[in-house]
């Protein structure tokens, strides 16, 4: 089982070699995708082993495949409590005498790392990236990294998001993810380095003011310098003395280009810090100008008013599962999208990986940024300790992408989700709500999609009735002022906030599978006419309504049995792409309104 020895460390064919860290880029780092030994640990016992000191595992496995997967050569589908990973690494020799990271994108779910049989560091959380300072521990020639990932997604003490706690798949739960299953990597930089930036775009200003975080022993003799470019034209430039760990600068620009929707405007930026003109550090970023505000029933881009026509995404690949093969194929997902007409996506029950969202700011496509909250139990304080500080990670890291248009910690909050169906501690939603706010006042939040909101800045309701008439009835009252149709009433309260139908359709058709293999919302339809037709009503109930801001569509694609997808799983269209198009495009209500 597994990939074959004669393979291992073979980086002649490295998979997903890009640079995974779109924001911030460095010249000097080492990809380690690519083929490790590999070891499955079922009862745990791997440190009283001393895995960690072992010098070879009995398979082989490709990163950043999660075993799981048929990429990974592995395609192990039960349960695994843990799993190992060893390989070697040779450190470069211009590296020797600099600070050397070691970068997980993600690893599912509670992570420790050692470097040459020393525990560098922990990590708990399956969805966000992660780093540890390993220069105390490398040293000239050849290295040794093992990782320990365990993973109990039934323990109901770690979000899971949509992999499934059964045995096998079903319903609306996939295959799982263990382990590792984004791009592991090195870089090195001298002792003090940027560590981080926040953009604040300020078009109303024609300037952009930036936060920098610089790591390291500080002189006090440093200088910071910013230098701002669109399409090869020097448009800005700022410079501050560092004095301390964090630096705030305003930068005017000269030419100012919003980032829209479809019209993906992006500036270049380069960063330098410099002691008495010796460069210290120097790192290529970019960011986008644009504002995220609400109106009146409205979310406004750019002070204008915006129907979302958005669409699910559940971020599953037939091969790769979580881990997309290539590059291209997270730019196809998003390409797919627009071609049949949707300006954007909420992404599912997983905090996606940061290349997707550049794709995203590359194509001027709007995203809600999610996180796995399924599967956690928060009908108690224990839920937000879990919960938290992997979000605040995810949003921390991705806060500069102008694509992210709101945040939504978490999804359909059912109670039924918690242990003996205890009901959802309220505090817990309105703890993340307040503490996401408190670190991006930029975009709006939504507590929970769904149900049950307890502080939200959308309202958002879930609603997969099927026939167009009875749907549209739902919501005509509110076309004139009238009563607004709330789900669950006992449990939430409207209070006049923007009002968005955040998943709908969810139609079953896919005619290849049989019927007892599939599963969707609703009755089937006998036909691919009786589906558009059905497509067309529900969409355009919501399009007419001048008092809905936006929708989303589940989903965009089949994942293994569920099959209510507008393309299969391998991303085949099922429809006339012209035909959806068109009726998604259409001028929504709320955007003929002054």
């Amino acid at each position: 089982m597994g990939i074959p020895e004669s393979d291992i460390l073979n980086t002649t064919n490295i998979p997903r070699p890009e640079y995974p860290r779109p924001q911030l880029v460095r010249a000097d780092w080492l990809n380690l995708n690519g083929t490790w030994e590999f070891e499955m640990d079922g009862g745990r016992t791997g440190r009283e082993k001393n895995f960690p000191a072992k010098s070879r595992f009995s398979q082989r496995i490709l990163v950043p495949f999660c075993p799981e997967s048929k990429l990974s050569g592995i395609q192990y589908k039960d349960f695994m409590a843990a799993v190992w990973y060893r390989r070697t690494f040779t450190l470069p020799r211009e590296w020797e005498g600099k600070q050397v990271f070691i970068h997980f994108g993600a690893v599912d779910y509670e992570t420790e790392v050692w470097i040459n049989g020393k525990s560098v560091g922990t990590h708990r959380g399956g969805y966000s990236s992660f780093s540890f300072n390993i220069t105390h521990l490398v040293h000239p020639g050849e290295n040794v990294i093992t990782v320990c990932a365990e993973d109990d997604n039934r323990s109901r003490l770690q979000p899971r998001g949509k992999q499934s706690a059964l045995l096998y798949s079903h319903g609306c739960d996939y295959t799982r993810t263990t382990g590792i299953w984004q791009t592991v990597w090195l870089e090195c930089t001298n002792e003090t380095y940027i560590s981080g930036l926040r953009y604040f775009p300020d078009p109303a200003n024609a300037c952009v003011h930036v936060e920098v975080g610089v790591a390291g022993r500080i002189q006090y003799d440093e200088d910071l310098q910013i230098h701002v470019k669109y399409k090869g034209r020097a448009v800005g430039q700022g410079a501050a003395k560092v004095g301390m760990n964090s630096i705030r600068i305003t930068i005017p620009l000269s030419e100012v280009h919003l980032w829209d929707v479809g019209k993906p405007r992006l500036y270049d930026v380069q960063l330098t810090l410099s002691c008495r003109g010796d460069v210290r550090d120097r790192v290529e970023s970019y960011f986008g100008l644009r504002t995220v505000s609400l109106g009146e029933k409205k979310i406004l881009i750019n002070g204008r008013p915006v129907f979302q026509r958005l669409v699910l995404d559940q971020g599953y690949y037939p091969d790769g599962v979580y881990t997309a093969p290539t590059d291209a194929s997270l730019r196809r997902d998003i390409e797919l999208a627009m071609e049949l007409g949707f300006n954007g996506a909420r992404l599912h029950q997983k905090m996606f990986e940061e290349r997707y969202l550049y794709w995203a700011d590359q194509l001027g496509y709007i995203v809600w940024g999610e996180h796995a909250s399924w599967g956690l139990d928060i009908s108690t304080a224990v839920g937000l300790e879990r919960f938290l500080p992997e979000w605040l990670e995810g949003i921390r890291r991705d806060f500069n992408h102008p694509s992210i248009v709101g945040w939504c910690p978490f999804n359909e909050t059912w109670d039924s989700m918690s242990a003996n169906h205890a009901r959802q501690d309220d505090e817990v939603l309105r703890i993340v709500y307040n503490v996401t706010k408190a670190f991006d006042c930029t975009r709006p939040v939504i507590d929970t999609s769904g149900n049950f909101h307890v502080m939200t800045d959308i309202f958002d309701i879930h609603d997969y009735e099927q026939d167009p008439e009875t749907f549209a009835e739902k919501f005509a009252p509110m076309k004139d002022g009238g009563a607004v149709y709330n789900t669950f009433p006992e449990r939430q309260r409207y209070e006049g906030q923007p009002y968005f139908v955040s998943e709908y359709g969810g139609i079953w058709w896919n005619p290849e599978q049989a019927d007892d293999k599939g599963w969707g919302y609703g009755e089937r339809p006998r036909s691919k006419e009786e589906f558009l037709r059905r497509y067309e009503g529900l969409t355009t109930a919501l399009l007419e309504n001048p008092a809905i801001c936006a929708f989303c569509y589940t989903q965009l694609y089949d994942v293994e049995q569920e099959v209510n997808g507008l393309y299969t799983y391998d991303r085949r269209p099922k429809f006339d792409a012209e035909v959806i198009r068109r009726i998604n495009t259409r001028v929504a209500a709320i955007e003929k309104q002054p």
